[in-house]
Parts: structure tokens; C-alpha cells; sequence
């Protein structure tokens, strides 16, 4: 990390904002965390904020962690990479799926997704999540498509997951964070 780890020795914080970083992280500060709470306020607010991202909404979890994952690669945050891959397998998806969101976003990023391999739906959100990273604005095709197949708290909710984790993503890059080992 381009930045030391935090620690209650260097920067003392309070100790009901670690502890709840500490409950939400199940016992342990991850590298990420070291990071945060070089600011507290910013601690504060991304322990709230992302608990309600990851486990608030009530959107896919599959295709959630499929766009977030989409972001992580088209972005090289290997951190983000590294924590998602495994929730992605646990909310029904494939690596076969991993394999092929690699090959298509190292190929071909941004572009129409046609890979067989995919769902219908599964393409569409790659295609969404890849334009939302690369070029910010969606193309009206895309959207349509991504508006056929859910209902308007699901795209927002879809959209928040993965504008959440662009920005992570460029935190976790411009930082140098790296996985836990």
C-alpha cells in the first residue's frame, strides 16, 4: 500500500467506529480498512454506506456481484477482484461466468457482449456495468434492453452497486491497496 496501515497508535479513532468496522468485517480490519480510517469521517460514512450496498438491497446479489466484478477487471483492482469473485460463486455464479467476463472485457470492453456461455441478462448487465466504468454515459440500446428485464428499484439499485464500486475501485488503485495474504 502506498499509504502505512492504520493503527490505533498513529491515529486514534473511536472505538464504537472500529468496533463496527470490526462486526460488519467479522472480527478483523481488512486492508481496506487500514486505509479508511486514516479519516474518520470517511470511515464513518463508507462502513455505513457500503454495509447498505452489499447487504441492503434487494436486487440479484448474482448480478450485483456480476457488475461489480465487471468494474474490478475493466479497472485492475485486483483487491476489489479478490473480495467479489468469491461472493459472485456464492450467489449462484460460475466461474465459467468469471471466464468469460475476463476474455470478453480483455477483448473486447464496452462492446456488445454476445458470449454464449451468458445469460441474456448476465451480457446485458456486463455490457451496463462496462460503459458505466468506461465511458460513464449508457447507450439508449443498452439501457432498454437492461429495462426490459428489470423493474426501476432493480436498475437503481443495479446502478448504485456498480457507480459504488467505480468508486472503490479508484480508491483501491490510486492507493495501492492490496489482498490480504
Amino acid at each position: 500500500m502506498r499509504i502505512p496501515d492504520w493503527t490505533q497508535e498513529q491515529e486514534a479513532r473511536p472505538e464504537e467506529l472500529v468496533n463496527s468496522i470490526l462486526e460488519r468485517r467479522g472480527g478483523a480490519l481488512l486492508n481496506l480498512d487500514k486505509a479508511l480510517l486514516w479519516s474518520e469521517p470517511v470511515a464513518r460514512g463508507w462502513n455505513v454506506y457500503l454495509k447498505n450496498v452489499r447487504t441492503g438491497l434487494t436486487t440479484s446479489r448474482k448480478l450485483r456481484e456480476l457488475g461489480i466484478c465487471t468494474v474490478a477487471v475493466l479497472t485492475g483492482a485486483i483487491y476489489e477482484y479478490h473480495h467479489h469473485k468469491p461472493d459472485f460463486l456464492a450467489a449462484g455464479g460460475t466461474q465459467a461466468e468469471l471466464d468469460s467476463l475476463d476474455r470478453i472485457l480483455k477483448n473486447n470492453p464496452g462492446s456488445v457482449v454476445t458470449d454464449p456461455s451468458l445469460g441474456e441478462l448476465e451480457r446485458i448487465v456486463i455490457q451496463y456495468a462496462a460503459q458505466m466504468t468506461l465511458t460513464v454515459k449508457i447507450e439508449d440500446s443498452v439501457f432498454n434492453q437492461l429495462k426490459s428485464h428489470l423493474g426501476t428499484q432493480e436498475i437503481v439499485e443495479l446502478t448504485t452497486a456498480i457507480a459504488t464500486y467505480n468508486m472503490v475501485a479508484r480508491f483501491l488503485v490510486a492507493l495501492g491497496v492490496t489482498p490480504e495474504k
